[in-house]
This record gives C-alpha cells, structure tokens and sequence, in this order.
C-alpha cells in the first residue's frame, strides 16, 4: 500500500438512492382494449338512445344529462361503488327528492341549487349510496323545475333501465366485468 493510498484513501461507493417518490404518486387505470372500449361505448349509447326513444313517444325529455354520466359510469366502470345499482337508483331519487326541496324552499337559483348538490352528496354519503351524477340531477331539478309528478318516475323509470342495460351488457361480452359487483 502506498502512502497516497493511505492518506487519501477512494470513498466507498455511495449505496444506490432509492427512486423518489413524487408527491402525487398513482398510476392512471391502463387503456382498455379496443374491443373493450367499444363495447362500453356502444352499450352508453344504446342505453341513451333508448332514453331518447322513450321521449320521443311520451312527449317528454328523458335523456337529462345526469344519466348520461350515470351510463357512462355503469358500462365503463362497473366495479366502482359509483355504478352499483343502489347507488345509481338510490342517488338519483335522494337526488330529486333534495332538488324539490330546495327548490320549494329557496326558489330557482344558482346558489340554491349549489346547496341542493351538497346536501344530496350527504344524504347519499349517510345512506351510503355515492353516486356523483346524482347531484346533478338535484341541480338540474332547482334549475329547471320540472313537473314532479311526470319526473320523478320518469328519474326511477332511467336508472332502473340504466341498471338492466348494465347487467344485460355484462353477460353478452364473455371477458367484460361482471355488472353488478352487489345488488343492494
């Protein structure tokens, strides 16, 4: 050994960092396959059709934006706690029952119907039926009024059928997840 060795001696290899971790760690869900994708597109836009079709004969809009997004949530994401049949059912009638509410109690506005929204995502938060497009339709009740005798089974009449055309879509694709992940 030298002396050059012994007075300055290498410094031993540092161990390897560890990969940092960044603040908002998670991985977005992987693209579904093609085939998967159409599958799911195809059901949301039969179902909505339909909705459509059922306006179309009884003179009244079916197709409100809430159930679009509520489609959209039972045939893409079916396993979510989101798109189980209680939640969809559950949260739309919590939903319109707060609408009307509000609505009697604070008249047609924006701010009312802001409230309208936080207080159907607690009701659904209590009754354990979450289901976001169902604070839309409490907006959408404040906002536009629309007769409750005709709405209200008009809202149950879609989410049943957005239910149905779930469970029956995930029986005629073998591979696709099985709609529901629970009943009630």
């Amino acid at each position: 050994m030298s002396i050059d060795a012994a007075l300055r001696p290498e410094p031993a290899q540092a161990a390897p960092e560890a990969p940092r971790r960044r603040k908002a760690a998670g991985r977005a869900p992987a693209r579904p396959t093609p085939a998967t994708a159409f599958h799911s597109i195809s059901a949301v836009t039969a179902v909505l059709l339909g909705l459509v079709a059922i306006g179309a004969v009884i003179h009244e809009p079916v197709l409100i934006p809430p159930l679009a997004a509520s489609a959209a949530l039972v045939h893409s994401a079916p396993a979510l706690p989101l798109a189980q049949p209680r939640s969809v059912v559950i949260g739309h009638l919590l939903g319109t029952a707060v609408g009307y509410g509000v609505g009697a109690a604070a008249g047609s506005s924006a701010w009312a119907a802001a409230v309208a929204a936080g207080v159907t995502l607690a009701l659904m938060m209590a009754a354990r039926t979450p289901h976001s497009p169902a604070c839309a339709t409490a907006v959408v009740i404040v906002l536009q009024t629309p007769a409750p005798a005709r709405f209200i089974p008009l809202v149950f009449g879609a989410t049943v059928l957005l239910v149905v055309t779930g469970y029956a879509a995930s029986r005629i694709r073998r591979t696709a997840l099985r709609y529901p992940a629970y009943w009630w």
